[in-house]
């Protein structure tokens, strides 16, 4: 993997329920899992979408990170300079499966919620 690729710095998030010490009431949030993640993003590509009568765009993005312990999975989202991007999924390298991840993404449409 050439580390000169990984120039962005990413953030992942995930679903965490918090309670409300006063109500009661449990509410769903994103909170911090991984910061100032290097990573390389490849834009792959742009549609748009007609959804409750409302024009939508959404780009295909291909993330790479190093690998790393911590597990990644579809239920988290990634944070790059204020845009949001789905997580499809963690794919680990061909050769031994701990060099790197490549995170299939989009972006736009639902935006991580």
């Amino acid at each position: 993997m050439d580390a000169g690729k990984l120039r962005y710095r990413i953030t992942i998030q995930r679903q965490e329920q918090i309670q409300n010490p006063q109500t009661g009431a449990i509410t769903t949030t994103w909170v911090d899992y991984l910061t100032n993640v290097p990573a390389e993003i490849q834009f792959l590509s742009a549609r748009e979408l007609i959804a409750a009568a409302a024009t939508q765009s959404q780009v295909m993005a291909r993330i790479i990170i190093r690998w790393r312990p911590d597990p990644i999975d579809p239920s988290m989202r990634i944070v790059h300079q204020g845009k949001i991007y789905n997580i499809h999924g963690a794919i680990p390298d061909n050769i031994t499966g701990k060099q790197h991840y490549t995170l299939p993404c989009s972006q736009g449409v639902n935006d991580g919620n």
